[in-house]
C-alpha cells in the first residue's frame, strides 16, 4: 500500500493496514500522537478499527512533555 505521511510518500507498507497496525509499523508510541487522515482527525479509540486506503493522506503530530 502506497501513503503520503506527513508530505511523504511511503510505499511498500502492509495491506491491509489499520492506523493501529501504521503506528506499530513505524514503531510509534500510541499515546503521545495525534493522527489526521484526508483532512479529518482520527479519534484514538477508533485507531485499530480505522482502516487505510491506498493513497491516503496522514499527518502525524508527536507531542512532546516538557516544562
Amino acid at each position: 500500500m502506497n501513503l503520503v505521511i506527513n508530505g511523504e510518500d511511503h510505499h511498500d507498507l502492509p495491506d491491509p493496514l489499520t492506523v493501529a497496525g501504521l503506528i506499530a509499523h513505524l514503531g510509534l508510541p500510541e499515546k503521545k500522537i495525534a493522527i489526521e487522515r484526508n483532512r479529518e482527525i482520527v479519534p484514538k479509540s477508533t485507531f485499530a478499527q480505522a482502516a487505510l486506503s491506498e493513497g491516503d493522506r496522514l499527518e502525524i503530530i508527536h507531542f512532546i512533555g516538557g516544562g
